[in-house]
């Protein structure tokens, strides 16, 4: 059962069924009522899943299931879904009858055909519904009103009767209570739409990005409307929202009949303009618009290898936050999508930094070889006949249910005199058993050993090491993992009589 906006139709639907009942001698032992859920998905009918899974799951204590009609199982665009969760009951040996259909459910041709028919009038109705309810809210948008959401930062959602008088404000969360009320947007407190304002003037005027915008005005303790930090995402929503010079938009993304969430085109977007109070002048929106549009043009190669060149030209180096901090041109993350690195990108134009960036490569690399060591490890020990289990949350490996392993890689760094050293850091806080540690050898490409380290006697969370490190290590140290499968093997024992 469901509600169709219509007053108690949950409670005629019950009615109906209850006569149905009493009139077959029936007892209801149970009942599955969604209340109020749109029947266009089977995501939020939570009663009509626990129906399906009572069904196949053998808990149903019934033998006979009662639907007021056939569009109860739901107003599916598919109609093969609404006669899959019937076929499911039935499957199950609970038999289901219509108590308001004009034909008795028992199989037969003319049963089957009127069932067809009745869905898919069910899926034509909600479609119908929707392209009746978007014409009515496309009407509203034109003439100045808005529909649903929250109003945004800076901004507040007034209620108003039909003659335009003010009723209140509503609050988040609050609804306007009569269907013949109307809601607009008002600016804000005095101190939020400062901060709108400053928002673009910022962005306009001083050229920052949005993130460093966001860090500004977390800096100074200021919230959005949800109470929450200001992201990037947050300062670009204000940007580019035409609600604050004043424009209705409606339609930008759609959900019709609970399909796929669509972002929709410019021209079919339902806007009114000038209906609301900007709280921002017009010009600084347009500009804001401008530097957005082209900041997110697609460059070609060329253009970007001569913006940095620019970039370094007009500031003498160039650096992820210097290319950020310049107001055109695509950001360092753009660059970095592009050519795969900054470091690639610079070494197109020429530029050199004067600074030692291997280790760059040699993280991707050791990145890109972690899950290969990692898997050998465990199949390993697999194939010796032990077991293992990776926890989700930790990352552990528990193996044979008997201890914890942890795997870390050593780079190898070497110092200004020549000498190598390896800085491995345990998991102190995870307190694995044993942890591996894998030391790479010079130039990061080969391994070069293994320290098998025990919980019991590592009390801190780094070790530095170097080539040659005394005994009170180097006890641990192994040309291969050897000692550690010799652990984990399984042995069979025989009996002993």
């Amino acid at each position: 059962m469901s509600t169709e906006h219509q007053q108690y139709s949950t409670e005629n639907q019950a009615d109906a069924i209850a006569h149905y009942a009493q009139r077959h001698g029936l007892e209801i032992v149970r009942t599955y009522a969604d209340e109020g859920i749109s029947g266009l998905q089977l995501d939020r009918r939570e009663a009509l899943q626990r129906l399906i899974a009572d069904a196949t799951q053998g808990r149903a204590d019934f033998e006979m299931l009662l639907v007021y009609d056939v569009s109860r199982f739901g107003r599916f665009q598919d109609t093969d879904e609404s006669a899959y969760y019937e076929y499911l009951c039935k499957k199950a040996g609970i038999r289901v009858e219509y108590c308001a259909e004009q034909f008795v459910n028992d199989g037969s041709m003319p049963s089957s055909i009127l069932k067809m028919i009745r869905r898919s009038q069910a899926g034509d109705y909600s479609r119908d519904l929707s392209i009746k309810v978007f014409a009515g809210q496309c009407r509203l948008i034109r003439m100045g009103y808005r529909q649903g959401g929250p109003a945004g930062y800076g901004l507040r959602r007034m209620r108003i009767d039909q003659t335009g008088a003010e009723l209140g404000l509503l609050e988040r969360g609050q609804h306007k209570c009569l269907q013949t009320d109307r809601v607009i947007l008002k600016p804000g407190p005095e101190d939020e739409i400062e901060t709108v304002r400053r928002i673009y003037h910022l962005f306009v005027r001083e050229g920052r990005r949005e993130g460093e915008i966001a860090a500004q005005l977390n800096a100074q303790g200021i919230m959005t409307d949800l109470g929450r930090p200001w992201r990037a995402s947050t300062v670009h929503q204000v940007l580019t929202n035409e609600k604050y010079i004043g424009n209705n938009v409606f339609n930008r993304r759609s959900f019709k009949l609970k399909a796929q969430r669509v972002r929709n085109p410019p021209e079919e977007w339902i806007r009114a303009e000038g209906v609301f109070t900007p709280i921002v002048e017009l010009q600084d929106y347009r500009a804001a618009q401008a530097i957005i549009v082209e900041r997110s043009r697609r460059f070609s190669d060329e253009e970007i290898l001569d913006h940095l060149k620019a970039v370094h030209a007009r500031h003498g180096l160039l650096s992820a936050i210097v290319i950020d901090e310049t107001h055109h041109g695509p950001s360092s993350g753009a660059i970095r999508h592009r050519f795969g690195s900054l470091l690639r990108a610079y070494a197109l134009i020429g530029y050199d930094s004067g600074r030692d960036y291997a280790y760059i490569e040699d993280n991707r690399h050791l990145r890109r070889m972690f899950p290969t060591v990692v898997e050998d490890t465990l199949r390993r020990i697999r194939d010796l006949g032990g077991k293992t289990r990776r926890e989700l949350e930790s990352g552990l490996v528990v193996v044979n249910e008997e201890f914890s392993l942890s795997l870390v890689i050593a780079r190898c760094e070497t110092t200004k005199a020549g000498a190598h050293r390896w800085t491995i850091r345990l998991e102190t806080g995870l307190l694995p058993d044993i942890s591996v540690a894998v030391r790479m050898a010079p130039g990061n490409r080969d391994i070069l050993d293994y320290y098998l380290l025990p919980a019991i006697d590592m009390n801190v969370a780094k070790l530095r090491l170097a080539e040659d490190n005394g005994i009170g290590l180097d006890a641990y140290r192994f040309t291969s993992l050897e000692r550690l499968f010799d652990l984990t093997r399984r042995i069979a024992l025989r009996e002993v009589v």
